[in-house]
């Protein structure tokens, strides 16, 4: 019976949003907000239709939060149109480095001082609250092609970025309270969370989204049809990064994200046309990532 209730739920709210999201744009408000008031709405703190306990189900909360994240990251590599030589990416990689780190670490010595948590648990706390959510920011990231808003692309970029700087002090967090290996001195650590894991990530999400996208670029020169991503070919190249990823002990979201950038610059650099994301892609993945966490 529930799973039949959470079918009439999700349709309902998705057919509800496709037909009034034009209208929403004009709101201060995001989508991400609406589905989580319906769901505080139909949840225990007011009629009780949905009762959700985060403890039994963890798992599966677990997988629904991982997939709206790696659509919302590979969306946002998609928005990112300007080549690396320009100067509009050092706000995005100041933000995602040293503001990361500095953020981070006021978080622990707050987390250590004021709430007299072990060293282990604060820094834990500053990793998980440091990063931009690519789900709630996404109605302030880079919204079409000609958008020059240098904010929107820092913004954008930063929320893409950031976990190449959060997951390795999850990582050391979980190590200093005795739940992962650090190795002698932390050079396990070092090795393998930090400089592997980072470099690793980036490195496939790139390879698989240049690869990717330079067959379906010449695939549709040949057959005389206009260049494009579908739904199908793009949930594919999500899935085979962020898996791909995960088995070789990398950071699967800076994967995801790399494949989405590599795919748009290949876009432009074959096309040499500067035009917007496809739409239908961009809408629905923008809906799954703003809807799933909720």
């Amino acid at each position: 019976m529930i799973v039949n209730v959470w079918f009439v739920i999700v349709g309902f709210l998705l057919v509800l949003m496709a037909l009034i999201g034009a209208g929403l744009k004009r709101l201060p408000l995001t989508t991400s907000l609406l589905y989580l008031g319906v769901g505080v709405l139909l949840g225990p703190l007011a009629i009780g239709l949905i009762r959700f306990d985060p403890l039994d189900h963890s798992e599966a909360l677990e997988r629904l939060t991982e997939i709206a994240v790696i659509v919302s990251l590979f969306t946002a590599g998609l928005k990112l149109r300007t080549p690396f030589t320009d100067k509009r990416w050092l706000p995005p990689v100041r933000l995602a480095t040293l503001t990361m780190v500095v953020s981070i670490g006021l978080v622990t010595a707050l987390g250590v001082y004021l709430l007299r948590l072990p060293l282990g648990a604060a820094l834990l706390l500053g990793a998980v609250l440091a990063p931009t959510d690519p789900v709630l920011a996404s109605d302030v990231q880079v919204e079409h092609a000609t958008d020059r808003s240098s904010l929107r692309f820092a913004l954008t970029g930063e929320a893409g970025l950031n976990d190449g700087t959060a997951f390795p002090f999850v990582m050391l967090g979980l190590g200093l309270l005795g739940h992962h290996d650090l190795g002698e001195v932390g050079w396990r650590w070092l090795t393998v969370d930090l400089l592997w894991a980072v470099v690793a990530g980036l490195g496939v999400g790139w390879a698989l989204g240049q690869g990717v996208g330079r067959l379906t670029v010449r695939l549709r020169r040949k057959r005389e049809e206009e260049v494009g991503y579908e739904d199908l070919l793009s949930l594919g190249l999500i899935a085979l990064a962020y898996g791909t990823a995960l088995l070789l002990h990398s950071y699967g979201f800076l994967a995801v994200f790399a494949a989405g950038l590599a795919v748009r610059h290949v876009e432009m650099r074959k096309t040499g046309e500067h035009k917007e994301p496809t739409q239908v892609l961009q809408e629905a993945t923008s809906e799954l990532s703003e809807a799933g966490p909720e």
